[in-house]
């Protein structure tokens, strides 16, 4: 028969102590310790926001300086929260370059705001703009593909213009679309680096002339390179009377669309079926935070197939306008 004892010892994880020779129990922290520790880590963050204009905002150390800091072993038993912060403000933040202090103008401008720190103690990180075409991508190709065959696969065609970004063509790539029928459609000064809707009319008709489907269109709002925005009314009136799925890439500018003396730059938008901006550019949120609208209608072609059926309405009673409000699907 197993005592109490041992039971509460088999429970209990243990250490053995060198200085007495006796062995230690772990306990769990209690309520009131992570209350403690809680307001312990809150002060840390703030003083460091506090004073983070005064620190070098580029990383002082050589790559690899961790490795020597680091001791051979992990410890054999627990260290204090004091040593813990010790450690970080000794080892870690040498080697930090601080996006967030006033003088740092590289790459994305400082994008996070503190208020915006209470409402990260967990959920889901939203995934990027990369994401958010491959997504609508591969929608797109099972789409047609359910029509026509999939042996068509090979003669499908993707357009955009030589200002998107590169994640389009990663995209295809993983997509299985040809690279012989990505069509990278040449801009230049004279539109401001706008895709030309005459340019795309004249690609999409050479190749429905030459037995090939033209079924996704990748249109910008503020390109990466060039800031280039694509006339969306005139190149989704293109694209859907081809029956070609519209995505638009408004990842870096999109942002902007939300005040109304921008507006004019989503005019057409409504003909998308689908519509990505990264709210961790302009919108003052951490990374990644990607938001990810579509079309009600398609909602079916993406979520349905992959959504157990415990979850999917009867196929005759689905409301894709229903779907479109449920926040699961956002």
């Amino acid at each position: 028969m197993i005592s109490d004892e041992s039971c509460l010892r088999f429970r209990l994880p243990s250490y053995w102590n060198k200085e007495n020779g006796s062995r230690n129990e772990l306990k769990p922290m209690d309520s009131e310790q992570l209350r403690e520790y809680g307001h312990r880590m809150v002060d840390f963050i703030a003083d460091y926001y506090k004073s983070i204009e005064n620190l070098p905002v580029l990383s002082q150390v050589q790559p690899g300086y961790l490795h020597n800091l680091l001791p051979d072993s992990a410890p054999d038993h627990p260290e204090t929260l004091d040593q813990v912060l010790d450690d970080v403000k000794a080892k870690i933040m040498p080697g930090v370059t601080h996006w967030q202090s006033p003088s740092f103008f590289a790459y994305y401008p400082s994008n996070s705001s503190v208020a915006s720190f209470l409402g990260d103690g967990g959920g889901v990180i939203q995934g990027s703009a990369s994401e958010a075409v491959l997504v609508v991508l591969i929608a797109a190709r099972d789409n047609v593909l359910r029509s026509v065959g999939k042996k068509a696969l090979e003669k499908l065609v993707v357009y955009s213009s030589d200002q998107t970004h590169s994640a389009l063509q990663k995209a295809c790539q993983i997509a299985g679309i040809h690279p012989g029928n990505c069509r990278v459609l040449r801009t230049d000064s004279s539109t401001n680096y706008a895709l030309s809707p005459e340019l795309l009319q004249e690609a999409v008709s050479r190749d429905l002339e030459a037995g090939l489907i033209p079924f996704f269109l990748c249109a910008n709002v503020g390109t990466t390179s060039s800031t280039a925005v694509d006339p969306l009314a005139a190149l989704g009136k293109i694209a859907k009377s081809n029956e070609m799925w519209v995505h638009v890439d408004a990842a870096y500018a999109g942002s902007a669309c939300i005040c109304p003396e921008y507006r004019q730059y989503i005019d057409g938008v409504e003909t998308a079926d689908s519509f990505n901006m990264n709210a961790h550019k302009w919108f003052l949120t951490n990374f990644d935070c990607s938001g990810f609208l579509i079309d009600s209608v398609n909602l079916v072609l993406i979520y349905a197939p992959t959504r157990p059926q415990s979850f999917l309405p009867r196929s005759e009673n689905l409301n894709p306008k229903s779907l479109s409000t449920n926040p699961l699907l956002r």
